[in-house]
């Protein structure tokens, strides 16, 4: 007999073809009643899959009390409540590495992006004003400096990326990273001061909720540029807009938000700034190799094995 799981939003097909065949998949978005949905499979669900979009707190856990194991297609698990999980003896598993290569180019992308006005000269072309002039000249990537907060992996693969294009790099973190030739600066405003280019890869939750605040954007200043391959969260949005509007802030390439898939309006007229839809991880590639470290943690678990990628 197959196991019960409960999809609270749809992943990648390859992984929800294989989720179907080993398991009885309940699908919450389909679901028109949710009080309904749960009260018929409450005792038989074992398990939750899900994704970065979909939030789990303690009361849908209450909904599934035989939940054993979340098991989530992101590296990121702010949006699941972790505590609640411990508390209930709940495993969490994620899924990194498989997406580390993805984010880190579109948070180079963004760079150049930003720094060669890419997305303008593409408009000045299809809008036909090169015709009349030649684009004003953009700001040279190689030579300039670039501090990562949150050195994991994601930010190494970014710094690693960086240094191909002559970039000088330095980082904030937590601690010092042992082994690690860029040098560490114990203060984020110390750092943004420092560098032209503030490339933010940590973890969301509440623990980095508006890290990168005011003081630190001002110290970045108005030649700086933020980039944002993270969380919406880690940023205060409002005083990135008002900086951004006024020119104390050079720029900023934003994959994320604070309110997905809500963006600020005012960003959407500035030219210094290049926006992305949360697309760091969105290659069939990627997104297949995450869908399958689903499918391989829910398998392990119920087979009694070991578990790929626990969070907790």
């Amino acid at each position: 007999m197959k196991p019960d799981i409960v999809l609270t939003i749809p992943i990648y097909a390859t992984a929800m073809e294989q989720l179907d065949r080993l398991f009885t998949v309940h699908c919450l978005w389909q679901a028109k009643h949710r009080s309904a949905f749960f009260g018929e499979i409450r005792d038989r669900v074992h398990a939750i899959a899900t994704g970065g979009g979909f939030r789990i707190d303690g009361a849908l856990m209450d909904e599934l009390p035989k939940t054993e194991i979340i098991a989530t297609m992101s590296i990121g698990v702010d949006h699941i409540d972790l505590a609640a999980a411990r508390q209930r003896g709940i495993a969490v598993t994620n899924t990194p590495d498989v997406l580390t290569d993805d984010v880190a180019d579109i948070g180079m992308a963004l760079v150049l992006a930003v720094a060669r006005r890419v997305v303008v000269g593409d408009r000045y072309v299809r809008e036909g004003k090169w015709l009349k002039a030649n684009l004003p000249l953009a700001t040279k990537v190689g030579g300039a400096s670039m501090g990562v907060l949150g050195l994991g992996r994601i930010g190494l693969a970014v710094a690693k990326r960086a240094e191909a294009f002559g970039m000088r790099i330095v980082y904030h973190g937590p601690r010092a990273k042992p082994g690690v030739a860029y040098r560490y600066y114990p203060d984020l405003v110390e750092m943004a001061r420092d560098v032209d280019y503030l490339m933010v890869t940590c973890p969301g939750g509440a623990a980095t909720r508006n890290l990168v605040n005011a003081e630190v954007l001002a110290a970045l200043g108005s030649k700086g540029v933020v980039i944002n391959i993270a969380r919406g969260s880690v940023i205060e949005e409002a005083a990135m807009v008002r900086m951004l509007e006024e020119g104390r802030l050079g720029g900023a390439g934003l994959d994320v938000f604070s309110d997905e898939p809500r963006v600020p309006e005012a960003l959407l007229g500035l030219e210094t700034v290049v926006l992305q839809p949360h697309v760091g991880s969105a290659t069939h590639a990627t997104r297949a190799a995450m869908g399958q470290l689903v499918v391989d943690n829910l398998s392990a678990h119920f087979a009694g094995g070991t578990l790929l990628t626990p969070v907790m």
